[in-house]
């Protein structure tokens, strides 16, 4: 384990699956964190997603640097092992089904009062209360059901946001509200439980969509590649068939585009505020459109230089995997093979570095039981 890491010394136990738990360990582990994977016979589901060194994309990005025990928690045995782990943990975190911890005398309350000291996270679709309680929750599913599926896509229809930012954004609020559990642990000596769900993680998320709409009546637009209320920000077509979008988040902004890119410094003064351009969207676009057409992807990359206009193009997965801007690191996989991985996002820039290997199915087992005094 590298020295120095925050969370060096911290144990985290965890019955875990799919995405948004494991991106909570995965960075509790980056952080220096022991995470110890609990999986079933048979391994995490989400091992089979897909083929990549005999796991899949997801598992190799959201399990590195962990160990991995297979426990039946129906057994009497494994469930007495799974116990002493608890004792001895600081966080137990689970996205078991809707009451299959409590069932199996792993429920937060339960281990709030046999471990005050104990930090425990419970992941789920809906949370322990209402109507949708008991309700399976997968990431599509929630981006209906938040709305965020209606505000996503063309006008013609709605769309699913392309990754699953319920499962991601859920998995790193869970990984904040453990990290300010032991701070405040620090200072109280007390643990306590964290909650977090897709559904309210997303209702979040849609908080300007919800208020707009209360508060002033606004049914949210899908715009496709555009932006319900600033304008202009979206894709423009260029004359070499190449395509780029333009975002201006303010009046000086945007009267530098006219001046400066399309030498229509009267297109300012007609539409000087964003509520003007939001009102004559269409003229607007138009105008920005037309001067376009007469650029190829360089020229206009140096006339938005110039004129400090922010911009970006529209690239697909195999223009991402070549980026100047992309940041690797190398990564084990089970088989023995490595992969390019993603670096963390938050970390330091540190070229060369390399990432713990992704564990094997129960690839630890033995050690963890001899170490947590079980018989194997």
């Amino acid at each position: 384990m590298t020295a120095g890491r925050p969370l060096d010394g911290v144990l985290v136990v965890a019955i875990e699956q799919a995405v948004a738990a494991p991106l909570a360990t995965c960075r509790l582990a980056d952080a220096g964190a022991r995470v110890i994977k609990i999986e079933r016979e048979g391994g995490d589901f989400a091992r089979g997603y897909d083929g990549s060194g005999g796991v899949s994309a997801y598992f190799a990005w959201l399990n590195r640097g962990k160990e991995s025990i297979v426990l039946d928690i129906k057994d009497a045995e494994d469930r007495t092992l799974l116990e002493r782990m608890v004792e001895r943990a600081d966080v137990f975190i689970q996205n078991l089904a809707p009451g299959a911890a409590a069932r199996a005398g792993f429920g937060s309350k339960d281990l709030g009062k046999r471990h005050p000291q104990l930090i425990t996270c419970d992941i789920s679709g809906y949370g322990e209360e209402g109507p949708y309680r008991s309700m399976r929750a997968y990431d599509l599913l929630v981006q209906a059901e938040s709305g965020v599926a209606s505000i996503t896509g063309s006008p013609a229809e709605p769309g699913r946001v392309g990754v699953s930012i319920c499962d991601f954004a859920t998995g790193i609020y869970a990984y904040s509200a453990i990290l300010e559990a032991l701070i405040e642990r620090e200072n109280t000596g007390a643990g306590r439980n964290v909650e977090a769900t897709l559904f309210h993680t997303m209702a979040d998320w849609m908080a300007v969509p919800l208020l707009s709409f209360e508060q002033q009546g606004l049914d949210w637009p899908r715009v496709g590649l555009g932006h319900p209320t600033i304008v202009p920000y979206g894709l423009f077509q260029l004359g070499d068939g190449d395509s780029v979008l333009i975002g201006v988040q303010n009046d000086r902004e945007f009267a530098r585009l006219c001046n400066e890119v399309l030498d229509q410094p009267e297109l300012a003064e007609t539409y000087p505020r964003n509520v003007d351009r939001a009102n004559a969207r269409d003229a607007v676009e138009s105008a920005i459109g037309a001067v376009f057409l007469r650029h190829d992807r360089a020229s206009i990359q140096a006339a938005l230089n110039q004129a400090r206009i922010a911009y970006g193009f529209l690239n697909d997965v195999a223009a991402l995997s070549e980026h100047p801007q992309l940041r690797r690191a190398r990564q084990p996989l089970p088989d023995g093979t490595e992969i390019d991985m993603v670096a963390p996002a938050a970390a330091p820039n540190e070229p060369g570095r390399r990432l713990p290997p992704v564990p094997e199915l129960d690839q630890h087992g033995a050690a963890i039981r001899a170490e947590f005094a079980v018989d194997i």
